[in-house]
């Protein structure tokens, strides 16, 4: 997509949703990045049904170590793969504890070193927690950079850097929420809300559900 096409594209999404934010409910970095543990191949709407009892027993390494896995299992046991979460989320606690002094790193590398976390979760917190330009590639962000031909990629690395590359700097730090607020409400797998969409003339998505009306621009946010 050309650079003023990827600027308008923006400047709208920005217009609808001014601050975006991520709807995973956490309290501190290390309850961020437990909730992201959790979310994959999980709804947030899901996760924070869960969390919202375990972050009053556990919403530090230490608390979350002394939990247990059969202590967080029995927590989660809502959310699928929930015995594999609680195993890494235990270990990484304890990494976190001996490696870090019970701190959430800032580092890419060291977030990734831990238990469960990949690219995917690094970017996340490296964005939500402190405040970096990084584009967390889900399902979502994934369908939306390719059905719109924003970014397309075969893979979500390649949507990732060619989003990194492309995203004006003034939109990159939000550019996240963004995509993934408008991949999960209007730009959706199946039937896409194209009649809601305010990027929809922008789009090269060529099969287009019929626009019977003006896109309105719609606020959307946690």
């Amino acid at each position: 997509m050309p650079l003023p096409q990827v600027e308008a594209f923006f400047a709208r999404l920005k217009k609808s949703n001014p601050k975006p934010e991520t709807e995973l409910r956490y309290t501190n970095p290390f309850t961020l990045l437990v909730a992201v543990v959790l979310s994959a191949q999980a709804t947030d709407k899901g996760v924070n049904k869960a969390t919202e009892a375990l972050f009053k027993i556990a919403d530090t390494p230490a608390k979350m170590a002394a939990l247990g896995e059969a202590g967080l299992s029995n927590t989660i046991k809502t959310i699928g793969l929930y015995r594999g979460k609680a195993k890494n989320i235990v270990a990484l606690s304890k990494l976190l504890l001996e490696r870090h002094s019970g701190e959430v790193p800032r580092e890419r590398e060291a977030l990734e070193a831990l238990p469960g976390v990949g690219r995917k979760t690094a970017n996340v917190v490296l964005n939500v927690a402190f405040g970096e330009k990084t584009i967390a590639v889900d399902t979502h962000i994934f369908r939306v950079a390719n059905r719109t031909g924003l970014a397309p990629g075969k893979t979500p690395r390649e949507v990732e850097d060619g989003l990194v590359k492309l995203v004006p700097e003034e939109y990159l730090l939000h550019a996240h929420h963004w995509l993934i607020l408008h991949g999960r409400y209007v730009c959706t797998a199946r039937q896409p809300k194209c009649s809601d969409c305010v990027v929809c003339d922008l789009c090269r998505y060529p099969d287009k559900t019929p626009v019977t009306k003006p896109a309105v621009a719609k606020r959307r946010g946690s």
